[in-house]
């Protein structure tokens, strides 16, 4: 299935059923009494996050859903039906965004997570609603209201707890290959790798954590060169950063110069992205002679002040691999590492997400989440 992470759909609640004008009529009670039954309510939009999908591709080919509207209301005091609502299943980590106003509308990050984005419209009332002791027979009714309506911009952001990052042909998909059952596209030329990729790195029965390969970066990647910001943002929610670097590259390019360079597109990107727990991975340490190794690595590390873990791996040949995920899952296992969550990630919920009562009267206009059980 194709991936796709950006869509935008427009989506309509369901307006109220009218109330009803009647009367009941009897051989023997010329006189009878109101009897028009409300309408029922329009139904409203939800969107539910679903483990079961990873991409947004159905809604570029159906960007419209619209809830059914409410039944008008019958006599008898006979109330109309109410519409059902309408759930739309999105991946977990989709972001929705006001496509109008660009407003923040939530982040539905749980598994089971529910959010009204279109609230229904109230029902009418029909005129059995206005009978008192001084109008005995009212012909007032009310004709329900609209549904809401909206232009919604639906983002998804993938959900690891380590992300790689680096140039093309570092060797981050071979590296994920080589830790995880994720099956990557691996070729020697750049831009293998087109979207991202997840792993599950599972170190035995009950350790394990998400790696996440995003597609490299070239100079220029903040302002959209390359791949650019389309993939950066799905680093965002990550813990822990791994950049990794070729030590030894084809042309004979500095890796340090290279470090910086991807450092300034993410200051470039995201200056709460640039300033996340980041750890230099030296890849393809094979290609340099056993003896050389020290002294390259010390002339790296000196260059750029590196002041963060470090490690030399070959993906290629796992060389190094076991012991770089031991030290990022006791890294993920503390208790600071848990709480240095990214804010992106934390912004789950803003002031317009509410729990909403089973029975609202009238229909609230504000948008309300419920979270279910996975």
């Amino acid at each position: 299935m194709k991936f796709v992470d950006e869509a935008q759909i427009s989506v309509a609640a369901g307006h109220g059923g009218p109330g009803c004008l009647s009367f009941h009529r009897a051989k023997n009670r010329p006189r009878g009494k109101p009897d028009g039954g409300d309408g029922g309510d329009g139904g409203s939009v939800w969107l539910q996050a679903d483990p079961a999908l990873n991409t947004l591709v159905d809604f570029r080919y159906q960007p419209q859903h619209c809830a059914r509207n409410g039944d008008p209301g019958r006599g008898s005091d006979c109330r109309g039906r109410s519409a059902e609502d309408l759930t739309l299943r999105v991946p977990v980590g989709t972001i929705l965004i006001d496509a109008d106003t660009a407003e923040h509308l939530g982040d539905l990050s749980t598994p089971g997570q529910r959010l009204c984005v279109a609230q229904g419209g109230f029902h009418g009332l029909g005129n059995a609603r206005f009978k008192s002791s001084t109008n005995r027979t009212p012909r007032q009714t009310t004709p329900g209201t609209p549904g809401e309506s909206r232009n919604l911009r639906l983002e998804l952001s993938v959900l690891a707890d380590v992300g790689l990052l680096g140039t093309p042909n570092a060797g981050k998909s071979t590296l994920l290959t080589q830790v995880s059952a994720a099956r990557p596209k691996v070729a020697p030329y750049p831009f293998t790798t087109l979207i991202p990729n997840l792993g599950v790195v599972a170190l035995d029965h009950a350790r394990s954590f998400v790696l996440a390969d995003i597609p490299g970066l070239v100079p220029g990647a903040a302002t959209g060169r390359g791949l650019g910001t389309a993939f950066l943002k799905h680093l965002t929610r990550t813990r822990l950063l791994l950049h990794l670097v070729d030590i030894a590259p084809p042309d004979g390019a500095c890796p340090a110069a290279s470090v910086r360079a991807i450092e300034a597109e993410l200051a470039a990107f995201s200056p709460t992205l640039a300033a996340r727990e980041r750890w230099l991975v030296l890849n393809k340490i094979d290609l340099l002679p056993p003896a050389d190794h020290p002294a390259t690595v010390a002339k790296i590390r000196q260059t750029l002040a590196w002041k963060a873990p470090l490690f030399t791996v070959s993906a290629a040949t796992g060389q190094g691999c076991a012991a770089l995920c031991q030290s990022i899952m006791t890294h993920l296992e503390q208790p600071t590492a848990n709480t240095d969550e990214a804010p992106e990630a934390k912004a789950t919920a803003t002031h317009h997400q509410q729990q909403i009562p089973p029975e609202p009267h009238p229909k609230s206009a504000t948008l309300a989440t419920q979270s279910l059980p996975p």
